[in-house]
């Protein structure tokens, strides 16, 4: 079993892997830029003990994180944790997958890990979407390559650049809303995000179609929002909320 950790710019989200599947819950804690290893470490430590994981049972560690000046605090904060040395995915790290774009060094280690599972996984072409601080849409071709997506601003930011930018409409939470034709302000502001953001998906999954020249053969949605916002899109969309751990398990694997 092993301790895969993905840090995202809101969330660091984290869990035991066992031949490629989760073991147990998925955990998230709040992304903190100043937080020091030794908080992490405790935050880590208490949720292990609550939930009865042994720190010192993992046969091996991976990280992927998006944060720069977090990487090494985390990397830091495993050792102390686990006894290990983490596999961090980054330059010259072997991932199995052939990234064809103009700049293979610019695409976040996340999207990477992300692509490597819905290669393994999923049939091809496949288009995988990530909802998290921002949602990515990345396209893993009938060839096994990763050619590229699209990224827009996440539901929560989207949402929280309205509510700053205007004088009369409310922070709210996003939930699902109970008609496309709201009544009120508050609905008005659920419908527009949710059904929103599930159309802009929906209009570019249909544009990747186009470019592809075939349907893809699976889209698969993780990240934090997925749940709410993909049982809204009209596309047949599936939802793995542990897609990046394993694959981070599968480069882990291919690299230990």
């Amino acid at each position: 079993m092993i301790l895969a950790i993905d840090g995202g710019n809101t969330h660091i989200a984290f869990g035991c892997v066992e031949n490629g599947e989760a073991v147990g819950e998925l955990f998230r804690i709040s992304t903190d830029r100043h937080a020091t290893d030794y908080e992490y470490v405790a935050k880590l430590k208490g949720i292990f003990e609550l939930r009865g994981i042994d720190r010192l049972s993992f046969e091996g560690a991976v990280l992927s994180c998006v944060v720069p000046p977090l990487t090494p605090v985390l990397t830091r904060a495993v050792r102390m944790l686990t006894g290990l040395e983490p596999l961090v995915v980054g330059a010259g790290v072997k991932t199995g997958l052939h990234i064809a774009i103009n700049d293979p060094g610019t695409v976040a280690s996340d999207l990477v890990a992300a692509a490597v599972a819905a290669k393994e996984e999923y049939p091809l072409p496949c288009v995988i979407i990530d909802m998290g601080t921002a949602t990515t849409l990345t396209v893993v071709d009938e060839k096994g390559r990763y050619v590229g997506g699209a990224i827009l601003p996440g539901a929560k930011l989207s949402l929280g650049a309205l509510s700053e930018g205007t004088a009369l409409l409310p922070h709210i939470e996003i939930q699902p809303p109970r008609n496309v034709i709201a009544a009120n302000t508050v609905d008005s502001m659920k419908a527009g995000i949710v059904y929103g953001t599930a159309g802009a998906l929906d209009g570019l999954l249909d544009r990747f179609e186009e470019a592809l020249g075939m349907p893809p053969a699976s889209i698969v949605a993780t990240g934090g929002m997925s749940r709410l916002i993909c049982p809204f899109c009209r596309h047949a969309v599936t939802l793995d909320d542990t897609l990046l751990l394993k694959g981070l398990w599968l480069i882990w694997k291919r690299n230990r």
